[in-house]
């Protein structure tokens, strides 16, 4: 009897601290890609608002030496982060091939103009700095028209602000999660113990040495979930970067490193703050209200 009884216990002290690992893990893992999608956001979003074209046409008077002086001009431009030129006639191929036909067939000849598609830095990509750049170039006469998507710009400026704010609300409800749900499974641990404390506490055992063993044991419990974590944020980080190399999602090691140490901190940080006011209230207990 007594052995089965003890094989019992064991099983569910085994899945007590399963429990308290599993419930640590998770909830880091999911705050560290939270930390990981907030550092790279900025980074995403600058990419996108780069793809973002204005395309400067030119008239047709305007010979190569002027097409290369303005391409020499956008080289040492601050706010050009690449630009490609555009021949009318490789404009042309584009359509035919757009089309399906070729259109100078029947045209006779090309009515397509020579321009510059120009890829802005993400800090110029703004309403007020467009206009800027715009009227800047326009006072360039060769130059016939400025065309870039107006709606497109307003759009992902407004809905990166939305997504901002929605992340750092965010932020703070997962923190309280993870707070709630490591906190929950610890004083679950705890509570399995109670009589052992009140025992120790009976028999003269001060507050201290009895609260050292659990909380020892559930910061490593907590360090082993957040080890967890940091190899699964690895293997996520590894997996980002060979199937989208694009992203650079490794570029900023330092940023990647401080999220890893503070996944990793917090790991200990909970564990041993919840363990320690969860042994606190059993010792405060009555031996009446254990049961």
């Amino acid at each position: 009897m007594s052995s089965s009884f003890d094989k019992f216990q064991k099983r569910r002290l085994i899945s007590s601290y399963f429990s308290v690992v599993l419930s640590v893990f998770l909830v880091l893992f999911l705050l560290g890609i939270l930390g990981f999608f907030i550092i790279n956001s900025k980074k995403l979003a600058d990419d996108f608002k780069e793809k973002i074209a204005m395309t400067v046409f030119f008239k047709s008077e305007a010979n190569d030496s002027i097409l290369k002086a303005f391409g020499g001009e956008l080289k040492t431009a601050k706010f050009a982060k690449s630009y490609d030129y555009v021949s009318k006639e490789a404009a042309a191929k584009q359509h035919t091939d757009i089309i399906g036909e070729d259109f100078l067939t029947f045209l006779g000849e090309n009515p397509l103009q020579n321009s510059f598609d120009i890829h802005l830095k993400a800090d110029f990509v703004i309403n007020d700095s467009i206009e800027k750049i715009e009227a800047g170039l326009r006072k360039n006469i060769m130059i016939s028209d400025i065309v870039y998507d107006k709606q497109l710009v307003n759009l992902v400026n407004n809905n990166i602000k939305k997504v901002s704010m929605w992340i750092l609300i965010t932020s703070i409800f997962l923190t309280i999660i993870a707070v709630l749900l490591i906190n929950s499974s610890l004083r679950l641990s705890i509570h399995s113990n109670r009589f052992i404390i009140k025992t120790m506490q009976m028999v003269g055992a001060t507050k201290s040495f009895i609260r050292k063993p659990f909380v020892m044991r559930s910061v490593k419990l907590g360090m082993i979930g957040a080890g967890l974590a940091i190899l699964a944020l690895i293997g996520v980080l590894v997996y980002l970067e060979v199937n989208f190399p694009d992203l650079g999602i490794l570029d900023d090691k330092l940023l990647i490193g401080i999220v890893l140490i503070v996944v990793f901190g917090l790991g200990i940080l909970i564990t041993w703050l919840s363990t320690y006011f969860a042994t606190q209230r059993f010792l405060n207990l009555r031996t009446d209200d254990l049961y």
